[in-house]
């Protein structure tokens, strides 16, 4: 399967399709009602890097349709703020890609639909890929015509250390395996707030988490993004 970890995103050049992780569109507010203080530029933060990465995916191919995976929002309930964030997203996305080649997925903050026209769906097959969430199995994703499947929910992330154990930094990555014969990529959180669960200290993972369970999560590969580059580190079980 051809495919490219681009940044944040996963790139598919001969289908014109890219893949984004979750936005939890609202975290900023949220973070606000708990009293923190920061400025409202979550939703201008992410359309400037949104727009970035646009620009970087064309350099490597067409761009014909993206697709969300879910959680595209942060809160469980209704919150005017996140609604009108949500509608200014989506009008700086309908200026790139035709409405039908924004693919919406629901996640298990998705519980309103903000969208125009009830666009949100629990998976979106194309050809032989499969793009859910991940909190949640549907049999469709394992037909035999398909290949791939493409999740998101885990946010995972590797925390790295000297060897003294001092210093240590945390880092988004994209994690890649094979769970029930089929391909699977998970995505990392697209969120900047936070770089998501480090999946180097599994200890309170529960198999009823996502749709990948623990014993299968630890034999994915790591890819972890740096700066500028994506680099692989070996298997989930192999990391300390």
């Amino acid at each position: 399967m051809n495919y490219k970890f681009i940044l944040k995103s996963l790139y598919f050049p001969d289908k014109g399709i890219l893949v984004i992780g979750d936005l939890h569109i609202g975290y900023e507010y949220a973070l606000q009602q708990a009293g923190v203080l920061l400025p409202e530029r979550q939703i201008k933060d992410l359309i400037k890097e949104l727009k970035s990465l646009f620009q970087q995916v064309k350099s490597h191919g067409k761009l014909d349709k993206i697709v969300f995976l879910g959680d595209i929002k942060h809160a469980f309930g209704y919150e005017y703020k996140d609604k009108v964030s949500f509608r200014e997203l989506f009008e700086f996305l309908s200026k790139h890609f035709k409405e039908k080649d924004t693919i919406l997925i629901k996640g298990n903050h998705d519980t309103i639909d903000y969208s125009f026209e009830e666009k949100m769906s629990f998976y979106h097959i194309e050809n032989d890929i499969c793009f859910l969430h991940g909190d949640k199995l549907f049999p469709e994703a394992f037909e035999k015509n398909i290949k791939l499947i493409v999740m998101g929910h885990i946010h995972p992330s590797i925390i790295l250390s000297d060897k003294q154990n001092i210093k240590r930094e945390s880092y988004k990555c994209f994690l890649e395996g094979k769970f029930k014969n089929k391909q699977v990529v998970i995505l990392p959180s697209f969120l900047e707030y936070t770089d998501g669960s480090p999946i180097n200290n599994m200890e309170d993972y529960e198999d009823d988490f996502s749709i990948i369970p623990k014993k299968a999560l630890l034999t994915f590969k790591v890819h972890v993004i740096g700066e500028n580059e994506v680099y692989e580190f070996g298997k989930v079980k192999d990391l300390k």
